[in-house]
């Protein structure tokens, strides 16, 4: 009998805003024991998209979205919510727009399986592909962040770092320390940037009244302008293949991701070409801020 693995997520407002989160939770149930889900308080439709899923293992928590200072903490909390009710030996964490692919299931397995004794490994660091625009496109080059922390050791001291991004360890005297990883070579598919253009910008609005203010808001994102799919310095062709959950979903958005043009998109500051350029030569990102320590 294998491990008990869990996984988690969580997610507000899903159907309105276009997240993949029906594609994400169902690639988490190709691999997990349990999924443990977080549906804060939505007027959308959200809660009965995931209920149709109709997996017993699927568990869904009822929450309510409280402000808090700053407001993106709501996120950690959420998220924290989440990872406290899961049960397994190991816990894969994918927001709500990120999906794992079913050809990475078995390396994961093994990983986790082969680690359950090492002590030393806390958590899997898993690398990224950003869609951006299209399925056709990921964006390349120090603007996206390459890898990130989405399986941890369920030790019960873990605990969601910062915007929930990544994870920390609680220690006894109250501080925390990042967390000792070990990088795998599975992609998470991330296509927070791929949403139909009003959508998109709907959806920028809404997420950045948890750091700015509505001046800030409105001289970025005005409301009812479509969103401008020229912010990202550099993409590159996506050459392989998608999870095949996201397949029908990809089908049906053809009539608007056709039309992005990666011609168009603006040049890079000296200093972010100059990083990128020492990235590809050497492997070396300048300055990267790591939220884990690889083991060697």
């Amino acid at each position: 009998m294998g491990i008990f693995i869990s996984g988690f997520s969580f997610v507000r407002n899903a159907i309105q805003y276009d997240y993949p989160v029906v594609e994400s939770l169902r690639s988490l149930l190709g691999i997990c024991d349990e999924v443990v889900v977080a549906v804060g308080d939505s007027e959308d439709g959200t809660l009965e998209a995931i209920e149709s899923i109709g997996d017993p293992r699927l568990r869904i928590l009822h929450t309510h979205w409280e402000k808090t200072e700053p407001g993106w903490r709501v996120f950690a909390e959420q998220t924290q919510l989440a990872l406290n009710a899961c049960r397994g030996v190991w816990c894969i964490y994918l927001q709500a727009d990120e999906v794992l692919h079913e050809r990475d299931y078995e390396t994961l397995r093994r990983a986790m399986e082969e680690a359950c004794l090492d002590k030393r490994v806390e958590a899997f660091v898993l690398q990224y592909y950003h869609f951006y625009g299209s399925y056709d496109y990921i964006g390349v080059g120090r603007q996206w962040y390459r890898r990130e922390v989405r399986i941890v050791r369920n030790t019960g001291d873990v605990i969601s770092w910062g915007d929930a991004q990544g994870f920390r360890k609680q220690l006894p005297n109250g501080k925390c320390r990042r967390l000792w990883a070990r990088q795998l070579p599975v992609h998470v598919y991330h296509y927070g940037w791929v949403r139909p253009p009003y959508v998109m910008m709907q959806k920028l609005r809404a997420q950045h009244r948890f750091w700015h203010d509505d001046e800030w808001i409105e001289h970025r994102f005005p409301a009812g302008e479509p969103f401008d799919y020229r912010s990202a310095y550099a993409v590159q062709r996506f050459m392989g293949t998608h999870p095949a959950v996201m397949q029908e979903r990809i089908a049906r958005a053809q009539g608007w991701t056709q039309f992005f043009d990666p011609s168009h998109l603006p040049k890079a500051p000296l200093h972010i070409r100059i990083s990128d350029w020492i990235e590809k030569l050497t492997g070396w990102r300048v300055g990267e801020y790591r939220n884990f320590r690889l083991l060697r």
